[in-house]
């Protein structure tokens, strides 16, 4: 079995509806609403969601896909790829005629 997620967003409550479900052979099992537990401060909490690295990147791209962006940070990886493209052609304009002596 492996750990799906699906997102969508939510027209009318500005909200991301989030599903994970455990897909297998012919079923699945989905994961119910969140229970929050009240526990004293400081206690030791075990993780309430574990999620594979290729879950999560998954969950991220459908997030991304609902609209959600990071709050903070430089930028993403496509614009930083286009960047390193721009800076290699610019370096090749600059450094294909040699200076004049």
């Amino acid at each position: 079995m492996r750990l799906e997620t699906r997102c969508a967003l939510q027209n009318w409550d500005r909200a991301v509806e989030v599903r994970i479900a455990m897909v297998g052979e012919g079923r699945f099992d989905a994961m119910q609403p969140a229970v929050f537990k009240e526990h004293p401060l400081g206690a030791f909490i075990q993780p309430g969601l574990v999620l594979p690295i290729e879950t999560a990147q998954g969950l991220m791209d459908q997030l991304w896909q609902c609209g959600l962006r990071p709050t903070e940070g430089s930028g993403s990886a496509g614009a930083l790829a286009a960047t390193q493209r721009h800076l290699d052609d610019m370096r090749a304009l600059v450094f294909k005629h040699k200076p004049a002596a």
